[in-house]
């Protein structure tokens, strides 16, 4: 009997071995993918209840994000240590321990344990906009105003002001000034913050227009927050440190579950006063935790494992991949700052879905697309040997 199920939700599995995904199934079944931009099925490919993910043996190699690290054996057992009081009642140790880690790391007050990066964002943007009508400059490929589903709208009534960079790359602080609304004419709603996100694409911001940027915000008396959901990774790539970056910014997001490799959780960092405001609307939201000890147990190794040498490592085999996709032909569309790289394999007459089946025959995942260009992302579970195969099916697919 087969059992189908689309690649992306392989993660909802519940487990029975390290595996993530994999461990549920009959000895061979199929699986089903579909594409990540939710089209029709594009092809099906067979494994077998062997392939497993192991500390000891990764067999499957995912290229689809840095999200779908899965937690080794190390960390478990160091949620195995976690306290176990309730967070709402403000009794669990771990949790305040890592609040207070990732706030000292960021040169912040204090900090807030938050389900995900999305969430960590819209707490700071409605904790920052007290008197409305407002408005928010951010960068019009951002997550916030891309991804978030409207919550800035929603949860924070305020009127989004996206700017595409002339430069394709990030805002500059000429374009910051340019657009910034401080007039006191009533048809128009008052710039009350700007969020930028570092990384964007892989492609680490400008320490020295950051710098700018928050001179000019001060300046006009407007918030600065930053989403730093891989902020960990331009930190280490450019030697930076997290507080050099923090004093620049009210309050930051910085996400667990992406290169750091936790399983779940972000962090929102800011003032004291600011922070125990946003655990109000925490709450509001519906995002309070009650033994989240364990949780954060996870994020608290994760940190101290991946920032800054593995994450930089992950970036060394990043441009590694990126090379010897472009020795074969292929398009590098975005530079290759950190971890992730965007190709386009239009110049070799193939498509990502003849890509991804053939990879997948060789256990590596990649994210399809109906056309010929995606995003590849590494984490420091994808190995040399895993990029070093990955290229030679290229070559293979080449000389077909």
């Amino acid at each position: 009997m087969q059992s189908y199920l689309c690649l992306r939700h392989l993660r909802d599995i519940p487990l029975r071995s390290p595996h993530p995904s994999l461990s549920y199934f009959s000895t061979n079944f199929s699986v089903r993918c579909y594409s990540g931009y939710a089209t029709n099925t594009v092809t099906s490919a067979s494994y077998n209840h062997q392939r497993f993910y192991s500390d000891k043996n990764i067999r499957v190699s995912d290229f689809r994000s840095d999200t779908v690290t899965y937690p080794t054996d190390e960390m478990i057992d160091a949620m195995r240590m976690a306290s176990r009081g309730d967070d709402l009642y403000n009794e669990d140790k771990t949790t305040k321990e890592l609040e207070a880690y990732v706030a000292e790391l960021t040169g912040h007050e204090a900090g807030l344990f938050a389900v995900s990066a999305t969430m960590a964002n819209q707490l700071a943007i409605r904790t920052h906009l007290t008197r409305p009508p407002h408005s928010v400059l951010l960068d019009f490929h951002s997550h916030i105003y891309k991804y978030e589903a409207g919550g800035l709208a929603s949860h924070s009534q305020a009127l989004a002001i996206p700017i595409n960079p002339l430069n394709k790359s990030h805002l500059t602080a000429q374009e910051i000034k340019s657009n910034l609304i401080s007039s006191d004419d009533i048809h128009h709603a008052p710039t009350h913050l700007v969020c930028l996100e570092n990384t964007l694409d892989g492609v680490i911001f400008p320490f020295s227009e950051i710098v700018q940027i928050s001179r000019i915000a001060r300046e006009r008396g407007v918030k600065l927050h930053l989403d730093g959901a891989r902020l960990w990774n331009a930190s280490a790539e450019k030697e930076i440190s997290l507080k050099q970056y923090g004093q620049y910014f009210d309050s930051i997001t910085l996400c667990l579950s992406k290169s750091i490799g936790a399983p779940i959780g972000s962090i929102l960092v800011g003032d004291q006063k600011f922070i125990d405001k946003a655990r109000h609307f925490r709450k509001q939201f519906g995002g309070g935790w009650r033994q989240s000890g364990l949780l954060a147990a996870a994020a608290n190794f994760a940190i101290r494992k991946s920032y800054p040498d593995l994450i930089k490592e992950t970036h060394t085999l990043a441009r590694h991949l990126a090379n010897g996709l472009q020795s074969h032909g292929i398009l590098i569309l975005k530079p290759v700052d950190t971890n992730m790289v965007f190709i386009d394999v239009k110049p070799i007459n193939l498509s990502i879905t003849r890509l991804m089946t053939k990879l997948m025959e060789h256990d590596i995942l990649i994210e399809n697309s109906p056309g010929t260009i995606t995003r590849l992302v590494l984490h420091y579970q994808i190995t040399r040997e895993a990029i070093d195969k990955f290229l030679w099916i290229v070559g293979e697919l080449i000389t077909e």
